[in-house]
């Protein structure tokens, strides 16, 4: 296969350049202007650009339990289109994954995906924040730890965790919401939740527990990242954090980042999410965030649903929404078109950065194995159908900059637009 005349974004070597790109048995043979090859397969990529096969460190695909959500497959559908080659699946599942014979059965289901599908354990056993799981036999099946899709509220146990994970040299991934400060979760409390005659998620439920957790992060040297930010005040706590030493790193959603609270004004249910959408100012710090750095990763937290627990009065409704076939035109749209990245900071935190947490390959370069996206910067279009299994998304009808036009992972093309 031969990628002609292609812009190169690659944030491992700093390359911005137009080149063609060979690629022999999934592995990138040359990098050259002008390679002349009897090749099959010829890409023209002029006027687009390729990236690194994007990671995303936090999906949930559903299986096993609710797969009439989503299931791996539909899952590794939906990351195609959105230029993934690489995620990594949290264990937030039915039964969790929180023992060997359960981790070893789901990783027996992920390899049957088209791309490479990583799996977490949870951190406590049955998501329940009472006792953590034997992690040092976890560990050599599982990517990571998580008890993502809920806060681990006794500091005891999370101090523990920090110290076996840190133990282990393995990444510990926190949602950090005290749903004792929370009455109605995935709505934010403020001026739009008083509209709707409810009371909301306070900032605070998040706040206190990520500065819980940076200091418990700082005293054990553990490597934490601090999933989905919402919060400016978060953003505050993580770089004083940071400046003092700690092994963080921090995602946050396209959601987060190109939405606000505003956005469940008409009961629209698929914009309630946990942590909630927040107020402006929110946004513009979780902006700043990534501008200088505090925030190192953009992750969608891509959770399906179904029709009918969306379709339901709000404070009922399920929370969360699918985001992997829209997370890098939401990027594009939203913060290149914006100026608030280059085209080339936001590829690092969709690509190199994910990579570093869980100590993944990346880049485009010779010899290194060619999971490679595809897509042209500049080409709008409108979000009118998913590959997901479900449709919850507030994208749904919105113009977005920036399409995925193809997703190569080890040398195949699976996907084309």
């Amino acid at each position: 296969m031969i990628i002609k005349n292609i812009r190169i974004i690659d944030p491992v070597t700093k390359k911005d350049q137009v080149a063609d790109i060979l690629i022999k048995d999934g592995v990138i043979r040359e990098i050259q202007k002008n390679i002349v090859r009897d090749e099959e397969v010829i890409i023209d990529g002029r006027g687009k650009i390729a990236a690194p096969g994007l990671i995303d460190v936090h999906v949930h695909f559903r299986e096993p339990g609710f797969t009439y959500k989503e299931d791996i497959l539909t899952g590794s559908k939906a990351a195609v289109k959105g230029g993934f080659t690489t995620v990594v699946s949290m264990a937030n599942t039915n039964p969790p994954i929180d023992n060997i014979e359960r981790l070893k059965y789901i990783n027996q289901l992920n390899a049957k995906s088209p791309i490479r599908v990583l799996q977490t354990a949870a951190v406590t056993k049955g998501l329940k924040g009472k006792e953590i799981v034997n992690m040092e036999e976890l560990c050599e099946w599982a990517v990571g730890f998580t008890d993502d899709g809920r806060a681990i509220t006794d500091p005891a146990i999370v101090l523990k965790a920090m110290e076996e994970a840190k133990r282990l040299n393995m990444p510990l991934s926190l949602h950090e919401e005290d749903p004792q400060l929370i009455e109605n979760p995935g709505i934010n409390q403020g001026a739009i939740s008083q509209k709707l005659g409810i009371n909301g998620a306070c900032h605070l439920a998040e706040d206190v527990m990520v500065a819980r957790d940076c200091v418990l992060a700082l005293k054990t040297g553990a490597r934490v990242n601090i999933q989905h930010l919402s919060s400016g005040l978060s953003v505050d706590i993580i770089r004083w954090a940071k400046s003092m030493g700690a092994n963080i790193t921090a995602e946050v959603t396209p959601h987060h980042f190109s939405m606000t609270e505003d956005s469940v004004l008409n009961f629209n249910t698929n914009a309630k999410m946990n942590p909630p959408l927040r107020r402006e100012e929110d946004r513009m710090k979780l902006i700043e965030g990534l501008k200088d750095g505090t925030i190192d990763i953009i992750a969608t937290d891509h959770a399906p649903h179904s029709i009918e627990e969306k379709n339901q009065e709000i404070t009922r409704a399920a929370s969360g929404i699918i985001g992997l076939e829209t997370a890098l035109s939401v990027g594009i749209t939203y913060l290149v078109a914006n100026k608030h990245l280059t085209i080339m900071q936001l590829i690092e935190k969709m690509t190199l950065n994910p990579a570093k947490l869980y100590n993944l390959y990346t880049g485009i370069k010779v010899g290194s194995k060619a999971d490679i996206v595809i897509f042209d910067m500049n080409e709008k279009w409108t979000v009118d159908k998913f590959d997901s299994k479900s449709i919850n998304s507030p994208f749904l009808g919105k113009e977005l900059q920036g399409k995925v036009k193809y997703t190569i992972y080890n040398g195949r093309i699976v996907y084309k637009d």
